[in-house]
Formats: C-alpha cells, sequence, structure tokens
C-alpha cells in the first residue's frame, strides 16, 4: 500500500490524492538509496550547514541522550517524508537536541542562523516551550512533537494528538451506542487528571452522565479499596468505565476490576490513546474494550515502507514526524513555499501516516481518528476515521 500525505486545494473540505510529481513508492528503494537524500546529521549542532539557496526544513530531534533510538526513528521517518514528497530544491537540516530544554534552545539557534523556513520538533512539550520564543522572534513557525495544548498557539503548533480528542471521539462513539452512564478510574497523575477531565466534558458534551471518578495512587499494587468505592458509588448503573493506564499498570487495574465484578460482560472498558499498542489482547480482561486512535490502515502502509527501507519497524511516533515532515514538504511545493500559519491552518486538513488531520488557529491539531475494539490477536476497526473535515476548523 503507497499512501503520501497531501493537501486539500482551497475552497473544499476533502482531502484529496496524490500530489503530481509525487516520487516512486519508498517500498521499492532500498535504504542506501536514502542515505544522500539529507545531509549527515551533525554529531555537534555547532558547524554552520549551507543549504545553498534551498528551503531549509529544519528538524530538532533527540539524536543522543536516553530517547535518542526514538530520535534515530523519527529522523529516518522524516527522511522517508522528505523522499516521497519533497521536491528537489527542499533540504532538511537535522539538529540534535540532546533531548533537553537546553539543547532545543541551541539547536533552534542554529537553524535560525541557518535560515530554516520552518522548524519540524522538538519532541517534548518541555523542549518546544523553550524553543517558541526563539521562533516567535524570527518570525519562523513550529510544528512540534508534543501534545500539551497549553504551550501551543503563537507560531507553535502541536503533531501530537491531544487526549481531549481521543476522549472526544470515544465518549462520542459509546454514547451513539446507547450507553449513557458512564465513570473513569485514574491515576493520581498529570495525565490521570487531565483523562479525568477532558473526559468528564466530553461525556457531557455527549449527552452523558458521568456517575463517578475514582483516583488511585500509580505505584499502589493494591486498589481494591478504591475499585470497592467505585463499585459501591456507581452501583454498576455505570455501562462504560474508563482507564487511562498503560502496560502492567494497566494490567493490574483489570485484573482487581474483575475481582469486584467489574467486569466487560457488564461494564464496557474505555481507554485513550495509550492502548494503541499491540499486545493489548495479551490480557483476557481488556478484550472487547475499545479505545480511540489514528486509523491502523494508514499506518500499516507507512510502516511497511519503514520496514522495508530500514529493516526494522518504525516506534510508534515516528508516523509523527513522518507527517510534520510532509506538511512542510507540500506547502513547500506551492508557490512561494508559504509556510505561514494561514497555509498551515488550511480548513481542508492533510492526509498522513495518522490519517487525516489539521492544525487549528490555536496551535492544536484536530484529528480523525478511529474507533478499536481490543482482540485477542491485535485490534479492530468498528468505527472507521472520517475520510473528509467538514466545515471550520475548531478553535
Amino acid at each position: 500500500m503507497t499512501f503520501a500525505l497531501s493537501l486539500a486545494g482551497c475552497g473544499t473540505q476533502t482531502v484529496p490524492g496524490k500530489l503530481p510529481g509525487q516520487q516512486p513508492p519508498v517500498a521499492t528503494l532500498t535504504a542506501p538509496t536514502l542515505q544522500p537524500a539529507v545531509p549527515a546529521v551533525p554529531q555537534k549542532p555547532a558547524n554552520f550547514v549551507d543549504v545553498k539557496g534551498k528551503i531549509d526544513v529544519a528538524l530538532l530531534l533527540p539524536l543522543s541522550g536516553p530517547t535518542a533510538a526514538l530520535g534515530r526513528d523519527m529522523l529516518d521517518a522524516a527522511q522517508l517524508s522528505l523522499i516521497e514528497l519533497g521536491g528537489d530544491d527542499m533540504v532538511l537540516t537535522p539538529k540534535d537536541t540532546h533531548g533537553t530544554a537546553e539543547g532545543a534552545v541551541a539547536a533552534a539557534r542554529l537553524a535560525v542562523a541557518e535560515g530554516a523556513r520552518i522548524i519540524v520538533g522538538p519532541l517534548t512539550a518541555s523542549e518546544a516551550d523553550a524553543v517558541k520564543p526563539i521562533a516567535q522572534a524570527a518570525h519562523i513557525n513550529v510544528l512540534s512533537f508534543s501534545s500539551v495544548a497549553s504551550i501551543a498557539g503563537n507560531g507553535l503548533f502541536l503533531m501530537g494528538i491531544l487526549p481531549r480528542e481521543e476522549l472526544t471521539r470515544i465518549a462520542s462513539y459509546a454514547r451513539s451506542t446507547g450507553i449513557d452512564h458512564f465513570a473513569a478510574i485514574v491515576p493520581n497523575n498529570t495525565y490521570g487528571q487531565l483523562a479525568a477531565d477532558e473526559f468528564g466534558r466530553a461525556v457531557a458534551a455527549a449527552g452523558g452522565t458521568m456517575d463517578d471518578t475514582e483516583v488511585f495512587e500509580p505505584g499502589g499494587a493494591d486498589l481494591k479499596p478504591v475499585i470497592k468505592h467505585l463499585a459501591a458509588n456507581g452501583k454498576f448503573t455505570f455501562t462504560a468505565l474508563l482507564v487511562p493506564e498503560t502496560g502492567p499498570k494497566l494490567k493490574n487495574v483489570v485484573s482487581q476490576l474483575q475481582l469486584a465484578d467489574i467486569n466487560q460482560q457488564k461494564v464496557r472498558l474505555l481507554g485513550t490513546g495509550i492502548w494503541d499498542v499491540p499486545d493489548l489482547g495479551n490480557e483476557p480482561s481488556l478484550i472487547g474494550g475499545w479505545y480511540a486512535a489514528p486509523p491502523p490502515e494508514a499506518r500499516a502502509g507507512f510502516q511497511d515502507r519503514f520496514r522495508a527501507a530500514y529493516g526494522h519497524a518504525p516506534a510508534r511516533l515516528a508516523t509523527l514526524a513522518y507527517d510534520a515532515v510532509g506538511v512542510a514538504a507540500v506547502l513547500g511545493r506551492t508557490p512561494g513555499a508559504d509556510f505561514s500559519a494561514a497555509a498551515l491552518t488550511n480548513p481542508s486538513g492533510f492526509a498522513g501516516a495518522d490519517g487525516i488531520f489539521r492544525l487549528r488557529e490555536d496551535g492544536t491539531a484536530e484529528r480523525g481518528l478511529a474507533v478499536l475494539q481490543v482482540e485477542r490477536t491485535g485490534a479492530s476497526v468498528v468505527s472507521p476515521a472520517p475520510e473528509s473535515f467538514g466545515g471550520e476548523a475548531g478553535q
């Protein structure tokens, strides 16, 4: 399957097919063919890079430090995107942030000095927030990989998938199936609190009722008191329960829910995008649960081409780098290479490796998400992602 990020034409609300003049499918290329596509990654972001009049897309990633492996996969995905969509007059200049705010600042300053037209990255909210004033002063827009909505705006756009997008989608779908009473059990941390707040708003907007929200200590092994309180308060009037956890912690929670007779036969378990992992069905009590995520068919095409080019499966977040560089590449092919906020927030949006999306004026991203059901061997789509957006993007 070949997939290309594309930009909708002005005046429509659909996401069109591939651009004319697209490069051959990457699946037909070999990894050595990819190597000359961008300049070698500098070991230190201290050397000036001469882009020789080309359109410079600066890519800020952690290419050293604890998250270097993720950074390298995202760099590979970015190169893939450039090959598929970038014109001959575009160059990608990677900069190592070392995974720190200080490193991101140094990388951003170098990017500005080299004449970058747009900055893609950095990875985390703290790095992106530190880069923001540098980019603002240089009148350069930033496509960050963060999903922390509070830092967005004023030239900083988020490619990360926001929890509120996932929770709005899952609450709306659950409500459409007849579920009207909801509850949540969330970890006592920033993510858990955010999920609880956003889910409450999403349920209300969908016309449902939140019966209860319980909070547990993420490091605590014994959840019996919290779950007992949940069961007593709800008295099983709720028929859907949000559990925004992942990994062993998620399995611990659902196993103890089972012991309290809160199971999929009585209560539909709901999750966020952190459920979007391949081995979730290994936990029998999660089978049948629902979560919202990008459409898997779009990602599958990207994964196949990435594996063919580099010989291994990409990290989950690599799609963000592919799509962000794809946005820059598509806009770089328009007359004048327009990277303005108006161009970035085209209401028709883009189609990429994580499905359709569009950037809002407030800097956040609106996503076309599917609803998936946990199965023993993976996940199945129970509600497909939309193929186009209607109307203006929300604020």
